[in-house]
Order: C-alpha cells, then structure tokens, then sequence
C-alpha cells in the first residue's frame, strides 16, 4: 500500500533542503496575512518553520513546553503577541511595522 505525504510534511522536507528560502517564506505568509488576515494560515506557515528549525529546541528557547508550542501554532491556537515575537525571535526573526506604501482613499 502506497503511504502518501500531506502537503505540511512535503513543505517541511522542501525547506529542510531549501534552508534559504525560508526568510523569503516568512516575508510571503506575513504579506499574505496583512491581506487577507488569515491566522489559520500564518500559524501553519510558521508551525512548518518550526518543524524544519526544531520544535522542542524553539520551545526551550521561547520557555514554553513542545505542546503548547504546537498547540500556539496550531490551526485552533490563539497566541497572545508576546508569544509570536518571542517565537519569530527564537526563529532569528523580529516583528517590526512596515509602513504601508499607498493609502487607498
């Protein structure tokens, strides 16, 4: 019986062979996410970078247990702000405004 792949475990493989493209990701699901503001989305774009730059060592770095970190990036979390910045920073990232570039009026 062929035992087939769900598109989280073919992402995160991509990205543990691509280390690189992961800042061009987490630029991509944050623009995605000042659009359309789709948590759900955003939270599996960053639960699949946890994967790649692993769970139990971001979670020691965050001060959180690995299930609340997984539970924080699930599709049903609800992370409180500190908890995404210090994540993104454990991830060497930071969240920071970007001045949006045309106002519509």
């Amino acid at each position: 019986m062929r035992k087939y792949r769900n598109l989280l475990q073919v992402s995160e493989e991509y990205f543990r062979n691509h280390p690189e493209e992961i800042d061009e990701f987490i630029k991509e699901i944050f623009e995605d996410y000042a659009t359309d503001q789709d948590s759900t989305a955003l939270l599996s774009g960053l639960r699949i970078v946890a994967q790649v730059k692993g769970v139990t060592n971001l979670a020691n770095q965050v001060g959180m247990t690995r299930q609340g970190l997984q539970k924080a990036l699930s599709a049903k979390g609800n992370p409180r702000l500190d908890n995404i910045n210090a994540i993104l920073q454990a991830m060497g990232y930071q969240l920071m405004p970007q001045l949006l570039t045309e106002i519509s009026q």
